[in-house]
């Protein structure tokens, strides 16, 4: 049997969308983030879905049969408040930081809607772990655009290398890079009001540089500082 050889590595839990009436399991994020990983190279994509908690910690156990030098879990379900396809963000975040230090887990997407909002949780939980950063949308999110944004997220980070996780500035450089190709201004979904929200007020980051000492932290605003840099060059 061939051993895997790549270097990176992109775990997608995903939880059925049904986003019509005839969707039966037929709507998925697996080709864009397939397309991103051969576009990069060097990049595995490994896939399960899950519909409760104990099925998200099988298909995490099942993933992490093999460590690689650089990986991130992609969490793509149906989110609402705090839970994202039916489990707390406490919950899921719980497993997969305590996997990361064992399986090299660095990044954690949420391409989930309103989860993004739990700023402190989503600090807490990826403090003392192996994670160096963690997005998500504090509002709903359009399944496609907010798919690409996803994978445009998922694209740049892949490329860091170990050292650019001790350099704060480098992280938040590659975070507004990645998103520099999307408008700010785009309405990507609405609040619980249902009021239209810009990307710009939605989509959040938390990221905890490596070394010791240094702390998880909301840096949205420096994200979208350097997205504006990226803009006007």
């Amino acid at each position: 049997m061939k051993i895997q050889n790549s270097n990176r590595a992109i775990l997608i839990l995903e939880s059925p969308w049904e986003l019509d009436v005839g969707d039966s399991n037929r709507s998925s994020v697996i080709p864009f983030v397939e397309g991103i990983a051969k576009f990069a190279g060097d990049t595995e994509v490994y896939h399960a879905n899950f519909y409760d908690k104990n099925s998200f910690i099988k298909a995490l156990y099942c993933l992490c049969k093999t460590s690689f030098q650089n990986t991130i879990v992609y969490i793509a379900a149906h989110g609402y408040k705090q839970k994202i396809g039916g489990v707390t963000i406490q919950e899921l975040m719980s497993e997969v930081g305590e996997k990361s230090k064992k399986h090299n887990i660095t990044g954690l997407m949420l391409g989930s809607c309103f989860v993004g909002g739990n700023l402190p949780t989503m600090e807490v939980y990826i403090q003392n772990t192996n994670l160096k950063w963690c997005a998500g949308y504090a509002t709903s999110s359009a399944w496609l655009e907010g798919t690409f944004i996803d994978c445009a997220i998922m694209s740049g980070m892949s490329n860091l290398e170990h050292d650019d996780y001790n350099n704060e500035d480098e992280m938040i450089r590659s975070l507004g890079r990645s998103i520099s190709s999307f408008s700010d201004k785009f309405s990507i979904g609405e609040d619980y009001h249902n009021k239209p929200v810009k990307l710009r007020n939605s989509l959040q980051f938390v990221i905890q540089p490596s070394g010791k000492g240094k702390r998880a932290k909301t840096v949205t605003d420096n994200v979208f500082y350097e997205y504006d840099r990226f803009q006007n060059i």
